[in-house]
């Protein structure tokens, strides 16, 4: 079944069911335009370091998938052209292969490439107890997982919304902020969310166990609930249907929850939603230290190699573009270029708590 569903999840994001949020955050981030740029477009610097590691542009393609023959092709794609453009790279989750033995060279052949980052990935959910009485993922596993493709860091991502609204979804998360905790003693660890974005509290608690890093994954881009939607209408699970029309556009925006977790001093991944070097630039002008792509560049990666390369270039392009038509020479200066926030986000950022 976990197999079957991982094949699911790619074929419902490649097909041509609406699994988009309803609203495109990152539109609202206005980048203020320089008619006297005074730069150089052919000397523009788009290098970043993240996590210790430099990167020839500052993007992170985002786990997606692994686990089921099809898998080995997409990934094998995506880490090729990581190495190729300079940029970093990571995997699905990768339960399937560490704890089931299912097709680990649907992850593993990412170790034939010299990516400068790899992110090795697993659930928080699979990390501690839940109803089906498997053994949950601990040190030893997490070290296999990171090993099958010789990662740099773990990336611990973080899902209640798509684990409630799966019909099979795990229903217990009381307990992974310790078991985080004590993986993080261990390993380098990334937290990810997978299309919710992460809040200011959730980001303190996380950093107070020694979390290393955060992707936000917010909200804007793929919707989890709606790809969950799909799979339950085919299923015929009412109540999982209802869920998933209810929650489609549950969650933080991805500007909004970028801005709640840069004060934790940490670097931050901006995903959820991000579909072209502008968007990057207008994540990075807020204060991220690189952007998560993933199912904008998920169509070429299933197509071919060259495709993917295509891809990742023309993203760099755009990001260029965009710093040359703000005088942004280096991403540093990007960060202090003028920007206006307008529409649901700027809502979100003027809104009481209560």
């Amino acid at each position: 079944m976990l197999l079957h569903r991982k094949a699911e999840h790619v074929q419902i994001v490649l097909g041509k069911e609406d699994v988009q949020s309803s609203y495109r955050f990152w539109e609202d981030v206005q980048l203020v335009h320089n008619s006297l740029p005074e730069v150089d477009f052919d000397k523009i610097d788009t290098r970043v370091k993240l996590l210790g590691k430099e990167l020839a542009f500052p993007l992170v393609i985002t786990g997606m998938t692994g686990g089921y023959p099809g898998a080995a092709f997409i990934n094998r794609n995506l880490a090729r052209a990581a190495a190729e453009v300079g940029v970093a790279f990571g995997v699905g989750s990768e339960r399937a292969a560490i704890v089931k033995g299912a097709f680990p060279e649907s992850y593993s052949c990412a170790k034939d490439y010299s990516v400068p980052l790899k992110i090795a990935n697993i659930g928080a959910p699979q990390i501690i107890p839940q109803a089906d009485g498997g053994r949950p993922v601990g040190a030893e596993e997490a070290r296999r997982a990171m090993e099958l493709i010789g990662a740099n860091v773990l990336a611990v991502h973080l899902n209640p919304l798509q684990e409630r609204i799966q019909p099979e979804g795990d229903r217990n998360a009381r307990g992974c902020l310790e078991q985080i905790g004590k993986l993080a003693k261990e390993f380098p660890i990334l937290a990810k969310e997978t299309g919710a974005g992460i809040s200011k509290d959730v980001a303190t608690r996380l950093k107070r166990v020694g979390v290393k890093a955060f992707d936000v994954s917010g909200r804007g881009g793929t919707s989890f609930a709606a790809v969950e939607y799909h799979r339950a209408v085919k299923q015929g699970a009412k109540r999982q249907i209802r869920l998933g029309k209810t929650f489609w556009d549950w969650g933080i925006p991805a500007p909004v929850s970028l801005l709640e977790v840069l004060p934790q001093k940490l670097p931050v991944i901006a995903s959820g939603g991000v579909r072209s070097g502008l968007d990057a630039a207008r994540a990075l002008a807020l204060g991220a230290t690189a952007v998560g792509f993933a199912g904008g560049i998920l169509k070429a990666a299933s197509t071919s190699y060259g495709d993917t390369v295509e891809e990742l270039r023309l993203f760099e392009e755009e990001l260029k573009t965009a710093m040359f038509l703000t005088g942004a020479a280096t991403v540093v200066d990007l960060k202090k270029v003028r920007k206006i926030v307008t529409g649901q986000t700027a809502m979100w950022l003027r809104g009481h708590e209560i």
